[in-house]
């Protein structure tokens, strides 16, 4: 059995982002490759917590990828 790693990492985004823009932030996000999974807490719409594989994506490429959805992101944690 081989072990997977799996790290977390916490995207700020506008917390007036619409519903629009968080949906297709999620679902942006959970067609990467690694993505293992994708939280948007309902009191908390600012925010975007992603469970990913450090081997096969990066934080950064997360990041990058938010920003191109949501206009404006910044990586508050990891």
């Amino acid at each position: 059995m081989t072990d997977i790693t799996l790290t977390d990492v916490t995207i700020h985004i506008d917390k007036d982002t619409d519903a629009t823009t968080r949906t297709n932030v999620e679902n942006g996000l959970r067609i990467i490759d690694g993505v293992v999974s994708v939280h948007m807490p309902a009191d908390k719409p600012h925010l975007v917590v992603i469970e990913y594989n450090p081997d096969v994506t990066s934080s950064s490429h997360l990041l990058t990828m938010v920003k191109e959805l949501a206009g404006h992101a910044e990586l508050i944690g990891l």
